[in-house]
């Protein structure tokens, strides 16, 4: 019987766990980031409803660290409520999704509840490079599709090049289909390229402030787009009342400060990866499928060794320590990967390394 996986809930209750199974940041935030949370609740902002498309300078300094002139933002209750916005509102003119898998399997549930049907294309591979490749798309690829394009890859921590991109995007503009770039690790990537460059006319990226500055339980993100585009959400926005305005404060703050936060986050990222990948290497059995990873994560292929990916989880957490497996984001692989986060402190990855070094190789005869 597969083990079953624990609820948020009661990983809450567990104050000493090393959380590195949400990709999400646990390091000490910004001081002007915890001053802005504290000033808006002495001001008693939370009895306020937000402007609906959220506040102007908050939208403005997303455009501009995304360097994307031209384009505007809306404000939305985390990267994900944008996606179920896009995916709800678009729907009506949609012929499919196409998606990865592995990938984030969301969108692709939100378009089937009003009918649209979905292509997973697998990108389990090196020889694919464990991403998308033009190639694959063209086989797929149909007038009026939406290409849900998540760049670096939750969960494998690939990422595309600009080449890759143009070649992706040749075909996507010979079909008129709307690219959708979830870039929500955007900033923990080497050398990365927004779709929206080379196909600002139907490409809108998604933006999250759950992983870079660790606001994960305020719910707050943004979609970016050329205004004749995104006028066809903001019509009608997901949330009319706004998101929390004590999480755009915060995230005020943190954009303002994003430059320093940024090279101490990839640093601590950085270290913790290495400290996860000599661990895989000196362990019992896995691998780490994609070096370097581009996210704030590393996903580790276990098949072959007599454990599947929940039960590895399983293991893990008697000890602590908070792994998610891949059966979340992949049908057809999920049994194979774990994934870890990375952007912790060091101690939990350092917990993380003595965990892995306590698994034994399964046999049909029990453990070896």
């Amino acid at each position: 019987m597969p083990a079953r996986a624990p609820s948020f809930e009661a990983l809450l209750r567990r104050p000493d766990l090393a959380w590195m199974g949400q990709n999400t940041t646990h390091l000490e935030p910004p001081a002007e980031v915890v001053a802005a949370l504290l000033d808006s609740t002495r001001r008693r902002e939370f009895q306020f409803y937000a402007p609906a498309l959220g506040f102007e300078e908050l939208r403005e300094l997303i455009v501009a660290d995304l360097g994307l002139a031209g384009c505007e933002a809306m404000i939305t209750d985390g990267a994900v409520g944008g996606l179920h916005h896009i995916c709800t509102a678009l729907a009506p003119g949609l012929s499919r999704l196409i998606t990865t898998d592995p990938g984030w399997p969301w969108p692709g549930r939100f378009v089937q509840l009003e009918g649209v049907p979905v292509t997973a294309v697998e990108v389990y591979s090196a020889e694919a490079g464990y991403k998308l490749g033009a190639a694959e798309l063209a086989r797929v690829i149909e007038p009026g599709a939406l290409l849900y394009l998540i760049d670096p890859l939750n969960p494998l921590g690939s990422s595309y090049r600009r080449d890759e991109l143009e070649a992706i995007v040749e075909l996507a503009r010979a079909h008129d289909v709307i690219i959708v770039q979830d870039c929500t690790y955007r900033h923990f990537a080497d050398g990365h390229t927004l779709v929206a460059e080379l196909y600002p006319e139907a490409t809108l990226t998604t933006y999250s402030f759950s992983k870079w500055l660790g606001l994960a339980g305020l719910r707050l993100g943004a979609i970016v787009g050329r205004p004749a585009l995104l006028d066809r959400l903001t019509a009608t926005p997901s949330n009319p009342l706004g998101a929390s305005i004590a999480a755009q404060r915060a995230a005020i703050a943190g954009l303002k400060v994003k430059d320093s936060w940024l090279r101490e986050l990839r640093q601590a990222n950085r270290r913790n990866q290495q400290i996860v990948i000599r661990a895989v290497e000196r362990g019992p059995f896995g691998r780490v499928l994609v070096q370097p990873s581009h996210g704030n994560f590393l996903a580790v292929d276990i098949g072959g060794h007599g454990w599947t990916a929940d039960q590895v989880c399983a293991a893990l957490l008697e000890r602590d320590v908070f792994i998610r497996s891949g059966t979340y984001q992949s049908p057809a692989f999920g049994d194979r990967f774990v994934k870890i986060s990375t952007s912790v402190p060091a101690a939990w990855a350092e917990r993380f390394a003595a965990a892995w070094a306590g698994l034994v190789l399964q046999t049909p005869d029990g453990p070896r």
